[in-house]
């Protein structure tokens, strides 16, 4: 049975410091079965991989044999192990296989070249050149049943079957020293020797050309195997000692061609670089890929050989790069030299074989699922789901990514573990429950709560949303206020939340308690019980819930906090009679005579007929006396005793006089007394006695001049027009100083004089305009109106002048130019007025 073998990828060194593994590119098997046993009594010197319809692997020992296996090493009977004359003496340096997979070609030390069929005797060929050959090749056109095939000796040799099926050989090229290396490839055959590598082209006869390698500075080239191989029908790949080169076989152009006696093709070198091992074997891997097995050149700390390692070299214009790097550890490996190895391929499958003398491994380019399998390994969890997505495999992304998601989870990466539950579980509700519960034995449910799905499409377990919240509410109680407001109501058992608030009620969080109370509340639709916990919070979103579902009729026991809370926006809703009535606010601002007074004055600014007129009288003296006043001019809604009553109390002595001139008589003379006495504006008093136009008044304030000869002048001055000032001054006294009265005195006289000039005047004029007018209306009066037989009376419409008429008619003409019959209009003719435009002031006239 086949062994799995694992490798180590490294940069080619042995190092004792720990190093982030990268992603094998390959995957190892040990080929064992009768292989086991065979390499227990013997070593591998050569191989050769079939892959067609057969699928076999050949190779030859020390001891001269030549086995044929399958790919997992069981042994194939075939005419090789059937006799003992297939073997050589010593060991076998070359195997080679017809495309068929019917023919091996072999060669060795004891001189000997055999063409053996494996299933059949018929074109068996056994020659012997009696010197060591190092190389044979068999001809890979599949029509060619071994026609020809090259041997490689101290030169180049074409053997061909005539049709007696004897051998003609043919020299193709003389070698400098012997021939070291054949790989063949259609036309052309590549091969090695001492100097470096030609391409012969079979179809013109030629050779394409020498590329010279580089000798190493402390070994021969020979001591190295050169390692050729075709990726297509026109590249060549050469490895040698630590040198790669990729030559493309291209054939000259028409200038090339013309210029010189060229060969048809050329030999062009792409790429050439140099690794930090020695080649043992290479093979292509993708378009500028190639696979590459080394022998690296350090030795141990006891001298002996480091593993093998097996590179993935990316090539560009003479510079690579290392893909990935694997060591190998094969038996023996610290026994052997770089010429011990090869690499065998089967390029259609991307199948290589490492050959060693006592070991044979295959790697094969790791498949998606051997790919998964290592990233979950080696905890790359987000790879192995990118490769899923893209390549598919056996195993379930889902798998994957529950086994990342308990990863994350043992790192302590919560919120990692949360978003991927969210982008890999979508809606499957079961799963979804399964992960959470991983939360909570981790106390980190707050983590996974802002992707739990809350879409009807996946909704959860009202349990699982309320042991989240519970988590919240214990470790945070701004993340479970944020959740009440983000989750939709009915994911969850509101009453069973808010059982657990008040259980676990926390003084240093009663703010973000009680909202969530509102909140809670609100969506169980008990709206009072929201609105106190808005108010205690003195949260103005209360304003918006009661706006928002209409709660005025809740709102009657917390008028005074929510005037507390925001005056403006609670009395935009108070003041609307539509929501709630003036007589409730009312009421329940009783117990709080400022927000009374706020509220009674914005009414009245919007209705001033409102039945609590009353109470404002005494809010104004109490709160705002400048508003008082103007209030008692403008409103007539209040009882004037007791508003009186109020003001003497407070001692408001502008609005008593207000007050007391309103009521007249008596109280207005009272009022003139505080105007003097406890106010002491004489200018008012005058205005007052003015504004009332009464003698006992004026009589009042002239006696109390009189007792302040400082007034007498100011009262001269403004009882002018109103009292005769005679009156005044009759009053004063002899030897009675006056401040300012011979001033004040002529001051009236002058305005007198003016007055009387004024009405002298007047009277002229309005005596001239009544003389003139009157002209004008008996001019006008006495102006002829003409009367012709065109004019028709518009009460019988006929001419008002009739030639024969058998008596007399009078005729009534009107200014306004109508003119009737007398007999039209009987009864009519004193009214003075026109019955058809209505005017006035006829004249009669008659005419016989």
């Amino acid at each position: 049975m086949a062994e799995k073998l694992p490798a180590n990828s490294d940069s080619g060194t042995d190092s004792t410091e720990e190093e982030e593994e990268v992603e094998p590119k390959f995957k190892y098997q040990r080929i064992a079965n009768d292989l086991k046993n065979i390499l227990n009594a013997d070593v591998v010197t050569c191989t050769a991989v079939h892959s067609k319809r057969l699928q076999f692997l050949i190779f030859g020992t020390f001891r001269g044999r030549v086995y044929l296996l399958d790919h997992q090493g069981n042994s194939v009977e075939s005419n090789l192990s059937s006799t003992e004359q297939h073997t050589h003496k010593v060991a076998v340096n070359q195997v080679d296989v017809d495309p068929k997979g019917e023919y091996v070609a072999t060669c060795s030390d004891d001189g000997k070249v055999n063409i053996t069929g494996l299933f059949s005797c018929e074109n068996n060929q056994n020659l012997s050149f009696g010197k060591c050959i190092k190389v044979v090749a068999l001809d890979p056109d599949p029509k060619s049943r071994v026609r020809r095939f090259i041997v490689g000796e101290d030169k180049l040799t074409l053997y061909e079957r005539n049709l007696l099926k004897k051998l003609k050989p043919t020299e193709l090229c003389a070698v400098e020293g012997s021939v070291l290396s054949i790989c063949w490839q259609g036309n052309f055959v590549a091969w090695a020797s001492h100097l470096g590598v030609r391409v012969y082209d079979l179809s013109e006869k030629c050779s394409l050309g020498l590329m010279k390698w580089e000798v190493p500075s402390q070994a021969r080239l020979e001591n190295f195997r050169c390692h050729l191989r075709w990726s297509n029908e026109h590249t060549l790949l050469i490895g040698w000692v630590d040198t790669i080169r990729i030559c493309v076989i291209r054939k000259r152009n028409g200038i090339e061609a013309a210029s010189s006696n060229l060969p048809g093709y050329v030999v062009d070198p792409v790429s050439t670089f140099q690794t930090t091992f020695y080649i043992c074997g290479l093979a292509p891997l993708a378009s500028n890929q190639l696979v590459v097995l080394g022998y690296r050149k350090e030795r141990s700390a006891t001298y002996k050989a480091l593993r093998p390692v097996l590179c993935v070299i990316e090539y560009k214009m003479n510079s690579s790069e290392e893909i990935c790097t694997d060591s190998l550890t094969l038996r023996g490996f610290e026994e052997y030299t770089v010429n011990d190895y090869s690499l065998g391929c089967i390029i259609e499958e991307n199948r290589y074989f490492i050959v060693a003398p006592k070991d044979i491994v295959v790697a094969s380019l790791i498949e998606t699922d051997d790919r998964v399998e290592w990233l979950i390994k080696h905890s790359k969890f987000e790879e192995a789901i990118d490769l899923i997505s893209t390549h598919g495999g056996s195993l379930p992304i889902l798998s994957v990514a529950r086994l990342y998601i308990n990863h994350l989870l043992t790192l302590k990466q919560y919120e990692d573990a949360a978003k991927l539950c969210l982008r890999m579980l979508g809606n499957n509700k079961a799963l979804w429950e399964e992960e959470v519960f991983k939360f909570v034995k981790c106390q980190q449910l707050r983590s996974v709560s802002a992707y739990l799905p809350t879409s009807e499409d996946c909704k959860l377990d009202p349990h699982v949303y309320e042991m989240v919240l519970y988590e919240f509410l214990k470790f945070d109680a701004k993340g479970f206020l944020n959740l009440i407001k983000e989750w939709p109501p009915q994911l969850y058992d509101g009453l069973a939340v808010i059982n657990a608030i008040h259980d676990n009620f926390r003084k240093q969080n009663a703010n973000e308690l009680l909202e969530s109370l509102a909140l809670l509340y609100s969506y169980q639709g008990d709206f009072e019980s929201a609105l106190r916990m808005y108010l205690k919070l003195q949260n103005k979103d209360v304003f918006e819930l009661i706006r928002r579902y209409e709660l005025y009729d809740v709102i009657s026991k917390l008028i005074i906090p929510l005037i507390h809370l925001d005056r403006d926006r609670a009395f935009k809703i108070l003041l609307d009679k539509k929501k709630i009535k003036p007589e409730v606010v009312v009421q329940q601002l009783e117990q709080n005579q400022e927000y009374l007074y706020w509220f009674l004055d914005e009414l009245h600014k919007i209705n001033s007929s409102n039945v609590f007129q009353r109470k404002l009288v005494e809010l104004y003296a109490k709160y705002d006396r400048s508003k008082l006043l103007p209030f008692l001019r403008r409103s007539k809604e209040y009882v004037i005793q007791d508003a009186l009553a109020i003001c003497k109390r407070e001692g408001f002595y502008p609005e008593m006089v207000y007050l007391l001139g309103c009521m007249g008589g008596v109280e207005a003379v009272e009022a003139l007394n505080i105007i003097i006495h406890s106010i002491s504006d004489i200018e008012m008093a005058i205005e007052f006695c003015k504004e009332h136009n009464d003698n006992d008044l004026w009589n009042v304030l002239i006696d109390e001049s009189i007792k302040q000869p400082e007034i007498v002048t100011k009262v001269l001055d403004g009882i002018v027009d109103y009292v005769n000032p005679e009156i005044v001054v009759s009053k004063i006294k002899l030897g009675q100083t006056i401040p300012n009265l011979r001033e004040s005195v002529i001051k009236m006289l002058w305005h007198y004089n003016s007055q009387k000039e004024v009405l002298c005047t007047s009277h002229e004029i309005q005596l001239d305009d009544y003389f003139d007018s009157h002209s004008e209306v008996v001019a006008f009066r006495r102006r002829a109106q003409h009367v012709s037989y065109d004019h028709h009376c518009p009460q019988c419409h006929r001419p008002v002048l009739m030639k024969s008429t058998s008596h007399r008619n009078g005729l009534v003409a009107f200014k306004c130019g109508h003119i009737y019959h007398q007999l039209c209009i009987p009864g009519s003719t004193t009214s003075g007025q026109c019955g058809e435009c209505n005017m006035g002031n006829s004249d009669r006239s008659e005419e016989e």
